[in-house]
């Protein structure tokens, strides 16, 4: 049957796609993370020519939402640099852009999302200069990340029906956010790790008491500094959003952690 191939088909690129998407957000945070100037700037601006074009934009809100800065994220198409940018709260993102037109071969946008093409060897001035111009620009108010949450739920509330019906809000953007849900009194499950070439990554098993959820896993992007907390046996309230992880052909929810915060107990 041609419908059964082609939702084979269909199934088979979602899969590739979300893989890409993984293992190049993964890239950009540890080239983030290996570079201590880099780390300290108000902007990112990431090139490498082996990453997948139909992903970068996602892969840039992903680095927007660990680094909560002004994103460009670059590979190359047909020997020029070309890629997708996204911005935080406040930031004109393609006014930005459109400073720095004389080193560009096109964008295009608005205020919070934008795509752009350069000739590669321009990269490093446009870098140079988007920085500049950013950090001219954001004032600190802006620059402190606050996250929006939707709703409080349980882990017990996550199921594959929930995530279906989160799903029928797509596409999500600068306009749609992605649904954020908090979690509170949660514990490790005593398998929590840190991952990563450098350890910066958390890898999360949890629980919640008197709830029969079972183990619920999660990945907390940089927050390697919540290891502690983690481990502590005490309780704590992660914030996050939901997503599909694949591995070795079965795919599962996973917690994607914006933060985790120690638990008030009088």
């Amino acid at each position: 049957d041609k419908s059964d191939i082609l939702g084979e088909e269909i199934d088979s690129f979602n899969e590739i796609r979300k893989t890409l998407d993984r293992d190049i957000t993964q890239d950009a945070l540890d080239m983030i993370e290996k570079d201590p100037e880099m780390k300290n700037m108000n902007s990112t601006v990431l090139y490498n020519r082996d990453w997948h074009k139909g992903v970068v934009g996602i892969v840039a809100s992903r680095v927007t939402e660990q680094f909560y800065r002004p994103t460009i994220i670059l590979t190359e198409s047909n020997g020029l640099a070309t890629g997708s940018a996204r911005s935080v709260k406040d930031f004109d993102l393609y006014e930005a852009i459109g400073q720095c037109s004389d080193l560009l071969e096109s964008y295009g946008g608005h205020m919070y999302a934008a795509g752009l093409t350069l000739r590669i060897e321009n990269i490093p001035e446009f870098r140079r200069r988007f920085e500049e111009i950013v950090t001219r620009q954001l004032t600190d108010l802006s620059q402190v990340q606050t996250i929006e949450v939707d709703a409080k739920i349980t882990l017990s509330e996550i199921t594959p029906r929930f995530y279906r019906i989160l799903k029928q809000f797509a596409p999500f953007g600068p306009h749609n956010m992605t649904p954020v849900f908090i979690t509170e009194d949660v514990f490790d499950a005593g398998t929590s790790r840190l991952v990563g070439k450098n350890k910066e990554h958390l890898k999360l098993d949890l629980v919640e008491p008197d709830v029969n959820s079972g183990i619920f896993p999660g990945i907390a992007f940089n927050h390697s500094d919540k290891y502690d907390l983690i481990t502590s046996g005490l309780p704590f309230d992660v914030c996050y959003s939901i997503t599909e992880n694949e591995y070795r052909g079965k795919t599962s929810l996973q917690l994607f952690i914006r933060d985790i915060k120690k638990r008030d107990i009088f």
